[in-house]
């Protein structure tokens, strides 16, 4: 019986060895896979495209920010001493926090600051052929000094997306230091 045992045995070794002996270790040299991988890391960092930086309005101190990409090139509304928009004085800060809404149904509108935006709004559909209703595409970049106050910055905001800007982003100054 001990035979019987045995022999089974090595029949189901055998048949288990020409199962697999299709699969033979094959040796891979990693070197060339690692170099290859190094190089690709090398050459994308060193060769990133990095956006242009968007001017920042004379007059305005921007808060800094540790973490983030650069700007775009984009429209500017710069929140300072006074309010400029492409670099050019719409009204004083003091006057935007002062205006009253001319629309009971939208509190938050800045009235001035919503007709130059709305012109500007209305360029650009005309230059980039689109609809002359709905939302402008291009990007608009609010930099806001950092001694602003959130409810001017509210107001702004609401003011734009009235206006028709959908793409709206805060500016902060970046700070690169060993952190």
């Amino acid at each position: 019986m001990g035979r019987r045992v045995g022999r089974a045995r090595a029949v189901r070794e055998g048949r288990r060895h020409q199962q697999f002996a299709k699969f033979k270790f094959a040796e891979l040299n990693l070197v060339p896979l690692v170099d290859t991988l190094v190089s690709i890391v090398f050459f994308a960092l060193t060769t990133a495209t990095v956006g242009e930086l968007a001017p920042v309005t004379p007059g305005v101190t921007l808060p800094e920010a540790r973490v983030g990409s650069n700007a775009l090139q984009q429209l500017t509304l710069g929140v300072g001493r006074q309010v400029t928009l492409a670099g050019n004085p719409v009204m004083s800060t003091l006057d935007a926090a002062q205006a009253e809404s001319s629309d009971p149904r939208q509190p938050l509108l800045i009235p001035a600051l919503y007709s130059a935006l709305r012109l500007k709004a209305d360029s650009i559909r005309t230059a980039s052929a689109e609809p002359g209703i709905g939302p402008v595409e291009a990007p608009l970049a609010i930099q806001g000094d950092r001694s602003m106050r959130y409810d001017l910055l509210s107001r702004i905001m609401q003011t734009a997306r009235l206006a028709g800007f959908k793409n709206i982003s805060l500016q902060v100054r970046r700070v690169t230091d060993g952190v």
